[in-house]
């Protein structure tokens, strides 16, 4: 097969001419729905971000810039005022106006196909969205909000006009008074709702197949150099690249790190590496019984810390990193990298002492281990299912014997919103610098009516995690916030109901005559793609 990498050369020259204003991208996950309420995972957010627009845009490094608001600012600790950018217009010739935000946020509410709280979470943190005028957009919070211009980032808005006219009033309490109808699902994915004020327009979503979009002329801003992009999920690694080098795609995502050596040699592929803050971890479930803990039947040893301590000693993470990430990426000492806010500087990687594990393993009353399964993806994040038969291997020897189910991620995703497993292996990037989003989301007690907890599908549960953690949440001193983070940061090291084992590194390889600089968000922007 590698054999490719000379033979594709021509075919990848051929093709740059042939289609100089189209850009085909492969994908290496399949987007779940064409609706910017569905579900926020990378591939949902590398469509949505080409054609739906939110107040507030995360540039490449994660900085909150303007988007469809020009500017923010705070009128005290819960009151937020943004002012709106003039002039735009969505895909169908409405004006973008403040009415169109409270319809966004309530159809939120209302978007009965929303998977795992993914928006809803950030929208019943409000207390009140209000059109102050028609370019001014006034926002209060349930409580102190130190980072709404980042988490509104991921609200995408859609016009007011997908629906009869009728009084729409902000309201969470009763999901803006519930009254339908409100745009679907079906409408988004055959494109009759999949209406935006971005860059391209949807021309057709393909629910396991290729969506096409076209350049929106219109646009407010900088026009992208593409006229159509085609977005083609690939799913597995030596189709995707065999696509690039065969000439039927322009750009590729998530190269496989053993090809990242003979790629760099390839003088008509270019590559594009970016540091990321996607953690790979594991949840470790704390019902009792657990399904996947053996077989359900008995005590759950999951809800043990030392046990938990003992799986995170079995596992050698610089081994995962050199030997099965091929060096792209960065084994874990904490929940985000070094320089973010809240971490606890200083720490080294997460120690390997698989002795120590065992001994752990007997001081807890398992000197002869357990049975576990650990469910993840296998084709969703860089060497999903090699990593999850690597941490089996681990876990095995130190006597917890470990059976591996990897799927699909449309299949894996849903079954985990629904708590379906034991030991999950996830992924998550923050869309701001600090660990006040991963605590926030997956590890504080779940409380749905505040908006937080909403994946710790663990179910575990810590007063003394959560003080700082809750804390955090509500307090806008930045030194102050990063006291508290820290103080939670030891908490969860100390009990390890969530395992941390290394940060991604995003790759991205495509054909000589392009740049594209990478994202933190691991997106893949067609508008940042750029001739040489």
């Amino acid at each position: 097969m590698r054999n490719w990498l000379a033979a594709g050369v021509a075919c990848l020259l051929l093709a740059g001419h042939a289609q100089a204003q189209t850009l085909r991208i492969a994908m290496a996950a399949e987007p779940t729905a064409a609706d910017p309420h569905h579900y926020a995972a990378a591939p949902n957010s590398t469509l949505h971000d080409h054609v739906f627009e939110s107040l507030v845009e995360l540039d490449a490094r994660l900085k909150a810039q303007p988007s469809l608001a020009v500017s923010w600012s705070r009128r005290d600790d819960r009151t937020w005022v943004f002012r709106l950018r003039p002039g735009v217009r969505f895909h169908n010739g409405q004006a973008f106006t403040a009415a169109d935000v409270v319809f966004s946020y309530c159809r939120i509410l209302n978007n009965e196909n929303e998977l795992a709280v993914s928006y809803s979470a950030t929208v019943r943190r409000l207390a009140r969205v209000e059109a102050e005028s028609p370019d001014v957009v006034v926002i209060a919070t349930k409580e102190p909000e130190p980072l709404l211009p980042s988490d509104l980032s991921a609200l995408r808005i859609i016009p007011r006009g997908l629906v009869a006219d009728r009084p729409i009033a902000f309201d969470p309490a009763t999901n803006c008074g519930g009254q339908g109808p409100w745009p679907t699902l079906a409408q988004f994915n055959d494109g009759g709702a999949a209406i935006g004020t971005g860059p391209f327009r949807m021309r057709s979503f393909g629910r396991g197949g290729a969506s096409e979009l076209v350049r929106n002329d219109d646009y407010w801003g900088e026009k992208p150099t593409w006229q159509t992009v085609r977005l083609q999920p690939v799913t597995a690694n030596g189709p995707r690249m065999a696509g690039l080098l065969a000439g039927d795609h322009d750009v590729v995502e998530a190269p496989a790190t053993a090809d990242i050596p003979r790629l760099r040699d390839n003088a008509n592929v270019r590559l594009a590496v970016a540091p990321t803050t996607r953690l790979i971890f594991l949840q470790m479930d704390q019902r009792e019984p657990a399904p996947f803990v053996n077989g359900g039947n008995g005590p759950n040893p999951l809800r043990d810390p030392r046990v938990r301590q003992a799986l995170s000693l079995s596992i050698d993470r610089n081994a995962i990193a050199q030997r099965i990430m091929d060096g792209l990426a960065t084994p874990a000492a904490q929940f985000l990298p070094d320089g973010m806010r809240g971490i606890i500087p200083g720490l080294p990687v997460l120690p390997y002492d698989p002795a120590r594990a065992r001994v752990l393993l007997a001081e807890a009353g398992y000197p002869n281990g357990f049975s576990v399964t650990l469910h993840a993806t296998n084709n969703r994040y860089v060497n999903d299912g090699r990593i999850a038969q690597a941490l089996a291997q681990y876990f095995t020897r130190i006597g917890v014997r470990t059976e591996v189910d990897a799927m699909p991620s449309n299949v894996y995703f849903t079954r985990r919103a629904r708590r379906d497993f034991s030991v999950p292996m996830g992924g998550w990037s923050a869309s701001a610098e600090e660990t006040l989003l991963f605590f926030r989301t997956w590890m504080v007690t779940t409380d749905r009516d505040r908006g937080v907890g909403t994946s710790n599908y663990s179910g575990w549960s810590d007063a003394e995690f959560d003080r700082p953690a809750m804390a955090s949440l509500t307090t806008m001193d930045d030194a102050a916030r990063d006291g508290l983070l820290r103080d939670a940061s030891r908490v969860a090291l100390d009990r390890m109901a969530v395992i941390p084992i290394h940060f991604e590194s995003a790759v991205w390889a495509f054909r000589r005559g392009l740049t594209y600089q990478g994202r933190m968000d691991q997106t893949t922007l067609a508008q940042e793609i750029r001739p040489e």
